[in-house]
């Protein structure tokens, strides 16, 4: 299913991951196991953000994803379903066709 996973950082983890180095490994290892279709990066109400949209086969690969922010920048995470256009449109017809 595909997903967006926001991942918010706090200013003060961002700057000790920064200066520590850590903070261009755990994205490049996010983008790793993610294999995005779409990366953005961004402020969001002062910290650093990161949005990924990915193919989330199973609910288990979630540690797996979402560890690494927790752990080494202290991120505050949200992760939910999106639809693309086709996906959209697919849903909308399977709406108006009863399905």
């Amino acid at each position: 299913m595909r997903m967006v996973l926001k991942a918010r950082i706090p200013t003060d983890a961002g700057n000790e991951a920064i200066k520590g180095g850590n903070l261009q490994k755990v994205l490049e290892s996010a983008l790793a196991a993610l294999n995005p279709e779409a990366a953005y990066f961004t402020v969001d109400d002062g910290d650093r953000s990161a949005y990924f949209y990915f193919d989330m086969q199973e609910a288990s690969q979630m540690p797996v994803l979402l560890e690494s922010f927790f752990m080494e920048l202290n991120a505050k995470i949200s992760l939910q379903p999106v639809m693309n256009v086709e996906d959209l449109r697919s849903g909308l017809r399977n709406l108006m066709s009863g399905s």
